[in-house]
């Protein structure tokens, strides 16, 4: 194929031929040989050398056995990102073309369902680690979470529309990387890196219905995909009811994307009003109106990155169930959702049940979901999203 990839993908500097030979602390090794693919810096007791982002890095034990090998990464607590571990193998374009084939092979189901929003890389749990690649009809979001994938960015992306022929990819870049611009090299966050520049609204469909994005200025890569099947869910919940949708963000459970779909009959007979408002306040405000609604779904978004914050993100997640059975009307379903990773099931669930009791309205009929299959569970902090569907 003829590629037209961004020239700064073409151009970059390739890792060096030397790997960086670590020695790392028994947990570190313990944690490798488990299949973790994580390698922070303070279970690295030395370093052969001083790499860049990108390079190899490869650790042995104390007997020269092979462990595993992987992406480093000197600017990130995140030391090495494990690419292969107890069997070595080369790490080259044929190694990444066979990650990608994998991982879309996974997906192949959602593509029965009238779905073209989905993602198609889930970093770690595909193999991949630091990188996802989110799809939204013909275009591709690939977001970095690691400097160390730059340098074999050409290379994933050349194997992607081998495999998979895209009239668009952009770049999203997390946080961690903007913090060293200098690293960069000139690419940006939000960036396009292959196709035409997006003059109209972008959409892609799920499930049959349509849902705008926007993969150069949204949260993550433009839409939340990883409630999918929650969505789908809430749809069949929502039929003739009177529904309150908190943190609506843009809409996916509802909003904006009316619009998009007035061809479907249920949803153009659907009369919505939209309140743009601190959602705390705004459902307080509706409990002292004396609002009923037949369906809540509280989404909001992550109260936790760290596990500090867990304390106050179970306070502010409990204020959330007492205001949604407050506003719940008699044999109703409520739809309470976290995204927090250090929140675990158990403490979600119980602070939700906790505060609906206290609110006179106990949680029954229990039932919780997690991520879609496009989101796979296969490393364990890949295991943020927690979605409980109850009655009060």
């Amino acid at each position: 194929m003829t590629s037209t990839l961004h020239p700064l993908l073409a151009e970059w500097p390739r890792c060096s031929p030397k790997p960086v030979k670590l020695k790392v602390t028994n947990s570190g090794m313990a944690n490798l040989h488990r299949g973790h693919p994580w390698l922070y810096a303070e279970r690295i007791k030395a370093e052969s050398h001083q790499g860049q982002p990108g390079d190899l890095a490869v650790v042995f034990d104390g007997k020269r056995r092979f462990v595993a090998v992987g992406l480093y990464d000197p600017l990130s607590p995140i030391r090495m990102r494990a690419l292969r571990a107890s069997k070595p193998g080369p790490i080259d374009r044929a190694f990444f073309a066979e990650r990608i084939a994998q991982a879309l092979a996974r997906r192949l189901p959602l593509l029965k369902t009238r779905t073209d929003g989905y993602r198609m890389i889930h970093g770690e749990s595909d193999g991949m680690p630091g990188m996802v690649v989110d799809r939204y009809g013909e275009t591709a979001v690939v977001k970095l979470y690691t400097h160390a994938w730059l340098p074999h960015l050409y290379d994933c992306l050349e194997s992607l529309l081998e495999q998979q022929p895209l009239a668009r990819i952009v770049l999203r870049l997390s946080r961690g990387m903007k913090a060293y611009p200098e690293y960069l090299r000139g690419l940006e966050d939000g960036q396009i890196i292959y196709g035409e520049p997006i003059t109209e609204t972008l959409t892609c469909l799920e499930n049959g219905l349509r849902f705008e994005v926007d993969p150069v200025r949204g949260q993550k890569t433009g839409f939340f995909l990883d409630q999918r099947d929650n969505r789908a869910r809430v749809e069949r919940l929502a039929k003739g009811r009177r529904v309150l949708n908190a943190f609506s963000y843009n809409g996916g459970f509802s909003k904006r994307n009316f619009a998009l779909n007035a061809d479907v009959p249920a949803i153009a007979a659907a009369r919505h009003l939209t309140i743009e408002d601190d959602a705390f306040k705004a459902m307080a405000e509706l409990v002292k109106q004396g609002k009923k609604y037949q369906l809540v779904i509280i989404d909001p978004p992550a109260f936790a990155v760290r596990r500090s914050q867990v304390k106050d993100a179970l306070r502010a997640y409990g204020r959330l169930a007492h205001l949604g059975v407050s506003l719940l009307a008699p044999g109703g379903d409520i739809v309470l959702a976290s995204c927090s990773r250090p929140v675990g099931p158990e403490a979600f669930r119980q602070t939700m049940c906790d505060a609906a009791a206290r609110a006179g309205r106990p949680l029954r009929q229990i039932e919780e979901t997690s991520h879609a299959l496009d989101h796979p569970l296969d490393f364990d902090e890949s295991r943020y999203l927690k979605c409980l569907f109850a009655k009060a």
